[in-house]
């Protein structure tokens, strides 16, 4: 009985980290249900997915254009993440192009909490890809694409705790890297990757091999510039891995 509270609380607080649903944890969490944190992050994808899916269900039963309503998904996707992941993109985005190849200046101008130019234009980017690809996947009926694409960055985000030591001694995902469950962390990923084929066929396989694609450049990126990742890089990649999914789905289903 212990060892599930200690998996449900590491679900709770992988809730609390990435998402703005209302969750209560008390006691306080301890360093090494951070860990387990990270073995749920698949699952709040999982999550996510489901209600957006959910919301598009619903415009479809009430008629709406795809265009609006691929607004909306958006919103609410935005809007249960708060930002957090896209907020990661845009320092990434100004410290690698303002680092120029240099690892402490590039970490500290992730710490830096003005956008600059590189920052703004990855958001609009991505906000706007994502829109063209919702829309996209809603013309074409494909929901449980949209619903995968959650789950495949967040199952990416919890990868790279494996893949790539943590670059700063103390931050967001630094507890959760010094206490990781590599085996549950790895049940779960796998768990991810087996169902995008298994739920959405041959679509489903194209955006697991867009999702391993980015994986592997981000993890070369963050390997040759900063020894490591940080919850900066780990939010853009979660980023730029459900855009990716999003837009390999919709050109495979084409």
């Amino acid at each position: 009985m212990k060892r599930f509270r200690v998996r449900h609380r590491g679900l709770l607080l992988a809730l609390a980290l990435l998402t703005r649903l209302p969750v209560r944890l008390a006691p306080p969490p301890q360093e090494h249900e951070h860990g387990e944190a990270v073995a749920a992050y698949p699952l709040v994808g999982l999550l996510i997915g489901a209600l957006l899916v959910a919301l598009a269900m619903l415009g479809f039963w009430l008629g709406l254009p795809h265009g609006p309503l691929a607004l909306l998904l958006l919103i609410l996707w935005v809007g249960l993440t708060g930002a957090l992941h896209l907020d990661g993109l845009a320092d990434s985005a100004d410290a690698w192009l303002g680092g120029q190849g240099d690892r402490e200046r590039t970490l500290k101008i992730m710490k830096d909490p003005a956008c600059g130019p590189a920052g703004v234009v990855s958001l609009v980017l991505v906000l706007l890809g994502k829109w063209v690809v919702l829309n996209g996947l809603l013309d074409l009926g494909a929901l449980t694409a949209i619903g995968l694409a959650p789950l495949l960055g967040r199952a990416a985000a919890a990868w790279l705790f494996m893949a790539l030591p943590y670059a700063r001694e103390q931050g967001l995902g630094s507890a959760g890297a010094r206490h990781l469950p590599r085996a549950a962390v790895t049940l779960t990923v796998t768990l991810a990757a087996l169902a995008p084929p298994l739920l959405a066929g041959a679509a489903g396989l194209a955006m697991l091999v867009a999702t391993a694609l980015v994986c592997a450049a981000g993890v070369t990126l963050m390997r040759r510039r900063l020894g490591g990742f940080t919850g900066d890089t780990a939010g853009a990649l979660v980023e730029t891995v459900e855009l990716a999914a999003l837009l390999a789905a919709v050109l495979y289903t084409v």
